[in-house]
Parts: C-alpha cells; structure tokens; sequence
C-alpha cells in the first residue's frame, strides 16, 4: 500500500484520541512527548482533510485541561511523598534539582507558572501535580490551567497547520527543488557539525598538550 493511501486509511477519530490521551498523561505527570504527538499529528491534518484541525485542536486542549486538574488532585492529595516516589520512578524529569527549580517558579510566580509552564516541557510535567503539593487556591490553577491549555493548544495546532498547508502547496509545484534544498541543508549542517568538531578536538588537544606530554628520560647518571 501507497505511504499516501495508508495515511488516508487512519481513522480521525483514533487521532484525536491518541493527541488527547498523550498529551493528557503529559500534563497528569508522566513523562510524555505531548508537543511532539501534537505537532505530528496537525502535520498529518495539514496533508489528509479527513483530519478536522479543530477537532484536533480541542482534543488538544481537552487533553491538556483535564490531565492538569487531575495531576493536581493527585498533588493535592499525595503531597511530598507523591514527588519523592516520582524522583525514583522518573530520576531524569523528577530529580531534587528539578523538584526544587520548579517549587521556586511556583514561589515566585504564583499561577503565572502555571500558566507559562505550559510553554516549558519540564515544568508542562510539574504544574498540576505540584501546584497540588503546594496547595495553590484551585480556582487560580483553573483559570491558569485553562487558558494556558487554550493558548498552548489550540495556538500550536493553529500554527503548525498553517505552515503544513503553505508547505504542502509550495512542495507540490516544486518538488524536486525542495528535495535539493532538503539535501543541501542536511549535507552543510553535517559538515559543519563535523568541522566544529575538529575544532574543539584540536583546541582540546592543544591545551591538554603540555601536561599530557611524556616527560623526558633521566640519563642512569643523574
């Protein structure tokens, strides 16, 4: 089967599903690539029309609403020992230093953290259950859940489908042109990368040079 006939065959519907569930276990606490699902997913929108970008974009925000109110009641009710067992289960997203960075930005910012920290994919993680642990008024965290949930959401599906759009129609009239740009773009950075490599392995190699040198042997005599 075609790749194009293939994509057509997904059911919208297990699309919407899947955007809403991931990015609401993302915004319950569990490590998720939401922003990554979400992006794919309008991509797709953007190149099948059996995919609504507005259903899309409200599974979306449904999914990001719902999992941060229950992220924070899980907070609410689990407290200090709900991140001390997140620590060990996701020691790279829940370690002492992350914990602490994000209770600061609670500190300082009150619900504007969590508002923004929809933006931030640590702190997209650490909003609902921690603005539980800390006990934030619910009807602050709603209305920053909320609208941080609209903005974050729909503003994303919004964007990310209007570039896929405007590629697709440029990609179609100009295909073999943009396969040549794509390569060339990916061969320079390549070579580039490879070349910044060299360098810092050729400084590092210079500075370490006069410690790392075998000393001189010492005639028996001396």
């Amino acid at each position: 089967m075609h790749i194009e006939e293939w994509l057509e065959s997904v059911p919208a519907v297990s699309v919407y599903l899947l955007v809403g569930l991931v990015i609401g276990l993302e915004s319950l606490g569990i490590p998720l690539p939401g922003e990554i699902i979400l992006v794919s997913a309008t991509l797709l929108a953007a190149s099948q029309d059996h995919i609504n970008p507005y259903i899309l974009g409200a599974s979306a925000i449904a999914g990001a609403v719902i999992g941060d109110s229950i992220g924070y009641l899980i907070g609410r009710k689990g407290g200090e020992p709900l991140l001390a067992w997140l620590g060990r289960k996701f020691p790279k997203h829940f370690s002492a230093e992350h914990v602490a960075t994000a209770e600061r930005s609670f500190q300082k910012w009150g619900m504007w953290a969590v508002f923004f920290g929809r933006f931030i994919a640590l702190l997209r993680i650490f909003a609902g259950p921690l603005a539980g642990v800390l006990r934030m008024p619910y009807w602050k965290f709603f209305i920053a859940n909320v609208l941080g949930g609209i903005i974050w959401a729909g503003g994303t599906t919004a964007v990310i489908y209007s570039v896929g759009k405007v590629a697709e129609d440029w990609l179609k009239r100009f295909s073999w042109l943009g396969l040549v740009v794509a390569l060339l773009f990916g061969l320079g950075s390549m070579l580039v990368m490879k070349w910044r490599s060299k360098r810092a392995k050729a400084a590092k190699t210079a500075d370490a040079g006069p410690e790392t040198a075998e000393p001189e042997p010492v005639a028996a005599g001396d």
